[in-house]
C-alpha cells in the first residue's frame, strides 16, 4: 500500500519503539519493574518506548498534543490534533514472556480518530489504518470476518483482574456469551484484540473499563476493515464509558444484545 506522509511518520515512530521493546523482551528477567497498582505493572521498557514515541512524533509534528498512558495529557500549540499513545499494550504478557503485546498509536483530529497504527514486534505484524483509506496488516488489505451467527463465532474479551471493578458484572456477561458462541478468548492486549477483529481472526470483541489509549487505533482499524464499533449501550461514547463492542454488522449487534441479556 502507498502510505501518506502522516502514516509514514507514525509507522517510523511505532517501529522504533517496537524495536526497543523487542530488545527488552529478550531480557525480561533483568527489567526494572515498579508496581503501578494492584495487578497492573509498569516496566522500564514501557517508559522507554513512550519516550521514544513522544520524541519522534514531536520532531515530526511539533505542535501536536499527547494523551499517553504513562505521562498523561500534554497540551500542544495545535489544539486540533492529539496523539493517543499506548507504548506497551499487554504489559503483563510482556513481563511474563508471553509474545502477545504491542505498541498502539492513534491521531485524533478535532475529536475524530483519523489514523491508527498497532505493531506487535515479536510477531512482526504492523497494522495501519487511515480514515477513508482502509485497514492493512503488513500491506495486506484487511476485512472483518463474514460469519453471521454467534454459534460459529470466536469472541475476544478482557477479564477484569485484581484491582479492577465490575467482576460480578463481567461474570454475568461472560455466562451469557459462553452459552451462545463457539469460543471465548482472552489475549491480554486490547489493541491486538481489536486488530485481530479487523484481520478476521476474531469475529467480535467486547470489554469494559478500558482507556482511550487501549482502543483508539483499534477502533479505526475495525471500522476501516468494514466492522462496527459501539460502546456497550450501542452508542458512540467508548472513550467516555470505557466500554466497547465490535464485530461485523450482524455479530456486533447480536453480541450487544447477548451482553444486555436480550
Amino acid at each position: 500500500m502507498a502510505r501518506s506522509a502522516l502514516l509514514n511518520v507514525m509507522v517510523a515512530a511505532v517501529m522504533k519503539a517496537g524495536r526497543s521493546l523487542s530488545r527488552d523482551f529478550g531480557e525480561v528477567e533483568n527489567l526494572q519493574v515498579s508496581i503501578k497498582g494492584p495487578g497492573d505493572f509498569v516496566s522500564a521498557a514501557d517508559k522507554k518506548a513512550e519516550k521514544i514515541l513522544i520524541e519522534e512524533l514531536s520532531k515530526a509534528r511539533p505542535g501536536y498534543g499527547f494523551l499517553a498512558e504513562e505521562s498523561g495529557i500534554s497540551e500542544g500549540t495545535d489544539a486540533t490534533h492529539r496523539w493517543i499513545i499506548d507504548p506497551l499494550d499487554g504489559t503483563t504478557n510482556f513481563l511474563h514472556g508471553i509474545p502477545i503485546f504491542g505498541v498502539s498509536l492513534a491521531l485524533e483530529r478535532e475529536g475524530q480518530i483519523v489514523a491508527g497504527v498497532i505493531f506487535n514486534p515479536v510477531m512482526n505484524e504492523l497494522y495501519v489504518a487511515e480514515r477513508g483509506g482502509g485497514a492493512f496488516m503488513n500491506d495486506r488489505r484487511l476485512r472483518v470476518a463474514a460469519r453471521n451467527t454467534l454459534a460459529d463465532a470466536v469472541i475476544a474479551t478482557g477479564i477484569p483482574h485484581l484491582g479492577r471493578p465490575r467482576h460480578d458484572d463481567f461474570t454475568r456477561k461472560l455466562n451469557r456469551v459462553m452459552l451462545e458462541v463457539a469460543g471465548v478468548r482472552r489475549n491480554g492486549a486490547a489493541a491486538l484484540d481489536l486488530a485481530w477483529v479487523a484481520a478476521g481472526r476474531f469475529d467480535g470483541y467486547w470489554e469494559d473499563a478500558i482507556h482511550p489509549w487501549d482502543m483508539a487505533a483499534g477502533i479505526l482499524l475495525v471500522r476501516e476493515a468494514g466492522g462496527f464499533v459501539s460502546d456497550l449501550s450501542g452508542g458512540d461514547k467508548m472513550f467516555e464509558t470505557g466500554g466497547i463492542c465490535v464485530g461485523n454488522e450482524i455479530i456486533q449487534r447480536r453480541l450487544l444484545a447477548t451482553l444486555a441479556g436480550r
